[in-house]
């Protein structure tokens, strides 16, 4: 069973930064595509196929940055100039084909918390 396990999250002030991690039990080169999606309002806010392109939701434009290590089966995701806003669960997904559809591999999930 594929397991996807984030690191990273955690308590922050406003203006800080964080880096999500996402470990896989398997080789991501054979994960499509990866990607981190929100808990509220549930959507995906940043994701990266297995040739590293990338896409972004708007609002993470600018201060998000989604990259992978194919060596460390770990991706990763830079959040900059935190804001109270960003406070939610960010899960790790992923899908084995393909670039739409239903993710095949969740993570538990990484708590990020934003003071102001």
């Amino acid at each position: 069973q594929v397991q996807l396990v984030e690191s990273g999250g955690g308590l922050v002030q406003t203006g800080g930064s964080l880096r999500l991690s996402c470990a896989a039990s398997i080789s991501i080169t054979s994960i499509a595509f990866m990607g981190w999606y929100r808990q509220t309002p549930g959507k995906l806010v940043a994701g990266i196929t297995s040739t590293g392109s990338t896409n972004y939701a708007e609002s993470a434009k600018g201060r998000f940055a989604i990259s992978r290590d194919n060596a460390k089966n770990t991706m990763y995701l830079q959040i900059n100039s935190l804001a109270p806003e960003d406070t939610d669960v960010y899960y790790c997904v992923g899908r084995r084909a393909g670039l739409t559809g239903p993710y095949d591999y969740w993570g538990q999930g990484t708590q990020v918390t934003v003071s102001s």
